[in-house]
C-alpha cells in the first residue's frame, strides 16, 4: 500500500523548514513546539529517512529534508490553490517576496496595493535585502519571488526595468573634490558597490570605504550627515539630496545602469506567486 502524506505534517515540517528555529515555526502554524517536534518524528517515520539535524543554534536540514522541502511546497501551494478555486473563495494563502531597499521604497506600496485589490485574502510577508542576499534565499526555498538587480546588458531576458546608478550626496558638495574619495556602500558583492569602485578605478580616482551598510536607511543617514557619498538607484534618491554631476570634465565618472527582473525559487512558478509577479511587471515602470 502506498503511503500517504499528511498536509497537516507536511506544513509544519515546512515551517521548520523555512523558519529553521521551533519556536518561531510553531508560532506561525498555531503549535506548541513540542507539538511540532512530534509531527517531524511522525513524518519521518513515515519515510524512514531523518529530515532535520537539531543543534544550538537551531535546526538543519538533512539531504532528505532539503529533498523533502521542495515537494512539500508544490504539494502545499497545489493543495491551497484546489481548495480556494473549488470553495469559491479566490487565491488564498502566503507569499513570501523580496526586495531590495530601493525598490521596496519606490515602487512597493502601489504593487502590494494593486495585488491586495485582487487578492485580498493573500498574506504577503516582504523581506528587504540586496540582491546577492535575496539570490541566497531563492535558492533555500525562502522566497518565492524576488526582484534583482542585473548588471547591464548581462542576461537581458526578462528584465522589466533599466534603472540608472548614481551618486548621491548634498547639492555643492565638496566630498566630491576629496582625495581619496570618501564612499557610503552597500554589501561588497552587490552590483552598486562593484560598479562604483570599477568606475572609479577606470578614471584613476583614489577612493576609500569610509561606512557600509547593507540597508538604505544606514546608506542614506551616512550621506545627510555630509561624511560621505553613496550609490543608489536613481528611484531611491529622497528629495532632500542630490543627484551629483558625474562625466567628462568632472571629479566623478559617469556609472552605468542595472536592470530589474523578477526571480522565482522554482522553474514553474504556482498560480499565486504568478499572479503576484503579473502585478509586479504590470506596476513596476519600464524606464525612470
Amino acid at each position: 500500500m502506498p503511503r500517504n502524506l499528511d498536509i497537516d505534517l507536511l506544513r509544519s515540517f515546512a515551517a521548520i523548514a523555512q523558519t529553521r528555529t521551533l519556536v518561531q515555526s510553531a508560532r506561525q502554524v498555531g503549535r506548541t513546539p513540542a507539538a511540532l517536534s512530534m509531527q517531524v518524528k511522525k513524518l519521518e517515520s513515515l519515510l524512514g529517512q531523518p529530515l532535520l539535524n537539531r543543534t544550538g543554534r537551531g535546526v538543519v536540514l538533512t539531504f532528505h529534508g532539503e529533498k523533502l522541502l521542495v515537494r512539500a511546497l508544490e504539494i502545499l501551494r497545489a493543495h491551497d490553490e484546489a481548495v480556494a478555486d473549488l470553495s469559491g473563495a479566490g487565491l488564498v494563502g502566503t507569499i513570501r517576496f523580496g526586495c531590495p531597499g530601493d525598490y521596496a521604497s519606490a515602487f512597493l506600496p502601489r504593487v502590494l496595493r494593486e495585488f491586495a485589490q485582487h487578492h485580498p485574502r493573500v498574506f504577503v510577508q516582504v523581506h528587504c535585502a540586496p540582491t546577492p542576499r535575496l539570490r541566497e534565499r531563492l535558492r533555500a526555498h525562502a522566497l518565492d519571488l524576488a526582484l534583482v538587480s542585473v548588471a547591464e546588458g548581462e542576461d537581458p531576458a526578462g528584465v522589466i526595468r533599466h534603472e540608472p546608478l548614481v551618486w548621491v550626496g548634498h547639492a555643492g558638495d565638496a566630498l566630491a573634490e576629496l582625495d581619496p574619495l570618501p564612499l557610503a556602500l552597500s554589501d561588497e558583492a552587490t552590483l552598486d558597490h562593484r560598479l562604483a569602485l570599477e568606475a572609479l578605478t577606470r578614471a584613476g580616482r583614489a577612493w576609500r570605504i569610509a561606512y557600509a551598510s547593507e540597508d538604505l536607511a544606514g546608506l542614506i543617514s551616512v550621506v545627510r550627515s555630509g561624511l560621505a557619498i553613496a550609490v543608489l538607484t536613481r528611484s531611491a534618491v529622497p528629495p532632500d539630496l542630490q543627484v551629483l554631476p558625474a562625466g567628462a570634465g568632472r571629479p566623478l565618472p559617469l556609472l552605468p545602469g542595472v536592470g530589474v527582473k523578477v526571480a522565482f525559487d522554482l522553474a514553474r512558478p504556482p498560480a499565486l506567486v504568478g499572479a503576484f509577479a503579473a502585478v509586479l511587471e504590470t506596476v513596476v515602470p519600464v524606464d525612470p
